[in-house]
């Protein structure tokens, strides 16, 4: 879930060492290097968007992404206005800072660095992945019977997740033509499902509904537990790279986003009202909208 307002939940920024992502299987042809300021790159399903727009280029391409100070150097052939092109298109107000020429031994040293800890973040992938997928189910399962918007909406952010974790894992060794039919696969899927989730919120503002507060708050408890669940797991990886360092950040909202469907769950018990469930789910649901229309903007 991406937010402007995102920080480093007590990560050191000042030494947070640089990930490295590449194009799996090009050899390195790089000659020049272009550092971007990424204002809203935040977290890896950000990281995701960018890979996912260069992955129909055929020249071998870098990436060296710096997510807490919002910084990412693309080592690339002498293209810099198509690579400048490419990043405005992502939507994350990329904007050029600099752009050098480079030795093709440090962009191999970059790939090589950047494969070695591939392997590492593949394992606590698959278990982000699986928890976030379990959890979209259960959330989405439960908030159906509990009438509750702002349980099915946290469903979908638990989807947008596993979503991006799917999608990486199953980029790796892929063709890039397959890599952005899967990304635009997944956005397609959290498009419908963010509007189907607005559109309930209609229905029951509408016509009423009795949102269950216990179980909103139970579901909601077992949410917060996956969540930081997925946040031990990053802890132990994160002084791996940026990249992992990210992925703290990102499970650390989606705690924030399990509190407020708590919250409302009080809220709701409290007031006998049904608003605080359905402004939870206007929120959730306009969050994961946003994500999928970035990823179908991609090109």
């Amino acid at each position: 879930m991406s937010s402007d307002s995102k920080t480093c939940c007590g990560c050191n920024e000042n030494n947070a060492a640089p990930s490295l992502q590449t194009k799996s299987g090009i050899q390195a042809e790089a000659s020049h290097v272009s550092m971007f300021s990424v204002p809203r790159m935040d977290c890896p399903s950000e990281e995701n968007l960018i890979r996912t727009a260069f992955a129909s280029l055929d020249e071998a391409v870098t990436f060296e992404f710096d997510i807490p100070n919002r910084r990412a150097r693309v080592y690339h052939p002498n293209m810099a206005e198509k690579v400048e092109k490419i990043m405005a298109s992502v939507g994350l107000g990329a904007k050029l800072i600099s752009l050098e020429s480079v030795e093709r031994e440090a962009v191999q040293k970059a790939q090589e660095a950047a494969m070695s800890a591939e392997a590492r973040e593949a394992r606590v992938l698959r278990w982000l992945l699986a928890i976030n997928a379990v959890m979209f189910v259960l959330e989405l399962g439960v908030g159906i019977v509990a009438q509750s918007t702002g349980l099915i909406a946290d469903s979908l952010d638990m989807f947008a997740d596993a979503a991006v974790y799917g999608v990486s894992l199953y980029a790796v060794g892929k063709a890039a033509t397959l890599k952005l039919k899967a990304a635009h696969f997944s956005g397609w899927l959290q498009l419908v499902l963010a509007l189907g989730v607005l559109l309930e919120v209609l229905r029951r503002a509408i016509y009423g509904s009795e949102p269950a507060s216990t179980l909103m708050m139970g579901v909601g408890a077992v949410a917060l537990v996956a969540n930081i669940t997925c946040l031990l797991l990053i802890f132990k990886s994160r002084n791996q790279g940026a990249h992992m360092k990210a992925s703290w950040i990102f499970s650390a909202n989606d705690v924030l986003a399990n509190a407020g469907v708590i919250t409302a769950g009080i809220l709701v018990a409290v007031t006998g009202s049904q608003i605080p469930d359905l402004v939870i789910g206007i929120i959730i649901g306009l969050i994961v909208l946003s994500g999928a229309r970035r990823i179908l903007l991609l090109r």
